[in-house]
């Protein structure tokens, strides 16, 4: 190990805690060594040159070392090795970056030039993990040129852009699989937003990008794909995107929550006839503040509430009745509002609590979209579709890495499924064979 200049000033080795944290194979005594040898030699533990640059050299040649000799079928200085038409010949140099920063390594050679390495192959400079760091750092919105800056900060690699692009552009290939593969045959729920995304095509625009998000038959959450709006005709483009589902594999959708997009509504009742289509309330309640004196929030909700959360359609019926008399001279766009949004607002009033607690807003996919946002306003404007895609599936991508999401998911729908079972005959159940 090489020394260097700088002494260490870190406190003595706690060798209980490596021993706890080294995993299963390893010595712990040994690792306790390496790092109390490491320190009294002034070697830093990470940091180019560092003992975690040292060890990562020790065993990468060694595992390549190891590929050769298979690749040979015989050790290091072998005499089954004579006359074989084959042997070591010598190394090659070369820097690969790694999660410890760039690390120098030799690799191993023969005569014959067939030895193909597989844990370091021939021309590749970045092990899988730096561009798993590339990926998430990109779905956090940062752009090529602010993870380029931090890899040199953090790791002391110099990575340039444009190969930070290479690796970013190689999550196309997964994203078109992605939203061609197929889906379950039958959804309780669907929920549908949109985001609007400024897209540089010929001037900067704002331009609507709608992500579909299902609830699974298990109770699991699905984002079934993503689509770029042309700010063409609502129901030839919703159209388009229902029979898309419908060819890869949905045959029923029990429910379809959204908050009033044009054209939608007469697409699923094409392609999915016994779909319910509602209004998310949450979004109607927001948009009638828009139109009332913030003085008269609090007024205007607690007068609406009785609507929404009336026991029948007739008992919303009579509510509103007495809202509109109310307010309808002060606020008569909030009227308009409410009565052209009323034949989709009704639906879940005819369903228990179970179902209308998981489907009067657009909640279940507000968090999404609140990921998906802050990784988009992170970058501010996208040159063409394809870049801003790229972005919204990374972060998509990127959702629930613990996995904690899914469970918490399972557990909030597990009544509100039994529900769905019972309000729609069995749909959802047939749809589970």
């Amino acid at each position: 190990m090489a020394d260097t200049a700088e002494v260490s000033t870190q406190e003595p080795v706690d060798r209980s805690r490596i021993s706890k944290a080294t995993p299963a194979g390893l010595d712990p005594a040994l690792v306790t060594q390496l790092v109390a040898q490491a320190r009294e030699q002034g070697v830093q533990l990470s940091g180019e040159g560092g003992l975690l640059a040292q060890l990562t050299k020790i065993v990468l040649e060694s595992a390549l070392d190891g590929e050769l000799t298979e690749h040979l079928g015989y050790d290091r200085h072998d005499p089954a090795g004579a006359n074989s038409g084959n042997s070591r010949n010598g190394t090659r140099s070369k820097t690969v970056l790694t999660d410890v920063g760039p690390v120098e390594i030799d690799v191993p050679r023969d005569r014959a030039g067939s030895f193909e390495p597989a844990i370091v192959r021939k021309r590749q400079r970045r092990l899988s993990g730096v561009e798993d760091l590339v990926l998430s750092l990109s779905a956090k919105g940062l752009t090529t040129g602010e993870i380029s800056a931090h890899l040199a900060e953090v790791y002391g690699a110099q990575v340039s852009k444009q190969t930070i692009s290479t690796i970013t552009e190689k999550v196309m290939d997964g994203m078109i699989e992605w939203q061609n593969r197929p889906l379950d045959s039958v959804y309780p729920v669907v929920f549908l937003d949109a985001i609007n995304v400024k897209i540089r095509d010929g001037k900067v625009a704002n331009r609507p990008v709608y992500v579909a998000l299902a609830v699974t038959a298990e109770g699991t959450r699905d984002i079934l794909g993503l689509w770029v709006g042309d700010g063409g005709e609502g129901a030839k483009f919703w159209l388009q995107v229902c029979t898309e589902l419908r060819n890869r594999g949905v045959e029923d959708v029990l429910m379809a929550v959204c908050d009033g997009l044009k054209g939608l509504p007469d697409a699923i009742e094409q392609v999915w006839p016994r779909t319910v289509v509602q209004t998310c309330v949450i979004h109607l309640l927001r948009n009638s503040f828009r139109y009332a004196a913030r003085q008269d929030w609090d007024a205007v909700a607690k007068a609406l509430r009785p609507v929404y959360t009336a026991p029948t359609e007739a008992a919303a019926t009579e509510r509103w009745l007495e809202f509109a008399e109310a307010w309808g001279t002060r606020y008569p766009a909030i009227v308009r509002l409410w009565e052209n949004a009323w034949a989709e607002f009704t639906p879940f009033l005819a369903f228990d609590a179970e179902i209308r607690r998981v489907i009067c807003s657009t909640n279940a996919i507000e968090s999404v979209n609140a990921r998906i946002r802050r990784a988009v306003r992170a970058r501010g404007h996208f040159p063409n579709e394809t870049a801003a895609l790229k972005c919204i599936y990374l972060a998509v991508m990127s959702l629930d890495p613990t996995g904690q999401g899914r469970k918490r998911w399972v557990i909030r729908w597990k009544g509100a499924l039994n529900a769905f079972d019972v309000a729609f005959d069995g749909r959802l159940t047939a749809g589970r064979k």
